[in-house]
């Protein structure tokens, strides 16, 4: 194919609790045969414009997360992923690990049941109850650092608890917004104060990661047992409760003996949407497992032509 042809890459869209996900299932760069994280590593420095050719505007938005098939290390992995958004490259995703478990098995790679996912920062579990209700093993998960304060500009002091899920979070319940999406615009400015004055002081996660996801939460609705708002990297909030923010929540319950081991706890998105969570022990660190429910919205090939001015987005 010479460069002036169209460069296709097809993908299957799909939805979790509202949050869409783009699995790349052909067309994707060759990142080796190296750990879900070395090649993260690639994705992240090599193929920027791929990434957002596939999940920025024109083709999607800040809203989506993509994920790139891999052949796994583990040859009793069903799959590798590597996760990206319009930010760029992330390390794991809760709401795209349901999604693509909808994914393959609509594709008819993986059956009902149990099914290992290679991830940059592990091995989680999947577990295939039908065609939409997904549980995940996540990843262990745990909290950092309590009663973080901070003082931002406009608003005065927060305190927050710094905590793991898969990514770095910032979770605050003392606030005077309501969590509700007609008030999506005031979240989103509270929630980026707080992003900006993290970056400011240098706070970090335990491995000197980017705080980049901040979790803003409160009573929840319709017998949920709480509401959460979520500010992404990419600027875009969560529609669906967020699977790796819902499991640094649950690491923090546990650790202040708010929820016990093995308890469920139905997770509200702005939304309107609910993951189920309930968390085992595992030495100090939380063994999450988060029940949702996806479901396959499109199968497309996307068409990247070398002479679109966009073709790697709008960024």
């Amino acid at each position: 194919m010479s460069e002036k042809q169209w460069k296709q890459v097809k993908v299957i869209d799909s939805h979790t609790g509202g949050e869409p996900t783009r699995i790349i299932i052909e067309g994707g760069p060759d990142l080796g045969t190296g750990s879900m994280k070395e090649r993260r590593q690639i994705l992240s420095h090599q193929f920027g414009d791929f990434c957002s050719s596939v999940i920025s505007e024109p083709r999607a938005s800040n809203v989506w997360v993509g994920g790139l098939l891999c052949q796994p290390v583990n040859p009793e992995a069903a799959t590798g992923i590597i996760y990206f958004n319009s930010a760029g490259v992330i390390n794991m995703c809760g709401h795209g690990t349901i999604g693509l478990g909808v994914s393959l098995l609509h594709m008819g790679r993986i059956k009902l049941g149990q099914h290992r996912i290679e991830t940059p920062v592990g091995e989680v579990l999947i577990n295939m109850h039908g065609k939409a209700k997904v549980s995940v093993n996540n990843v262990a998960s745990y909290r950092y650092q309590s009663e973080v304060e901070l003082t931002i500009t406009g608003v005065g002091r927060v305190t927050g608890d710094i905590a793991w899920g898969g990514n770095w979070f910032f979770l605050v319940r003392d606030h005077n917004l309501r969590v509700a999406l007609d008030n999506v615009a005031n979240l989103e400015r509270f929630a980026g104060g707080i992003r900006s004055e993290l970056a400011r002081q240098g706070l970090t996660g335990e491995d000197g990661g980017e705080i980049d996801h901040i979790q803003l939460y409160g009573p929840g609705q319709n017998g949920a047992d709480s509401q959460n708002f979520v500010l992404c990297p990419s600027g875009a909030y969560d529609r669906s409760p967020c699977g790796t923010g819902t499991s640094a929540k649950v690491a923090c319950l546990m650790a202040d003996g708010e929820l016990e081991a093995g308890q469920t706890w139905r997770q509200q998105s702005i939304v309107g949407s609910v993951f189920e969570v309930c968390g085992t022990w595992d030495g100090p660190r939380v063994l999450p497992e988060i029940t949702g429910w996806a479901y396959v919205t499109a199968e497309s090939t996307l068409q990247l032509d070398p002479d679109d001015p966009f073709k790697a987005g709008i960024r």
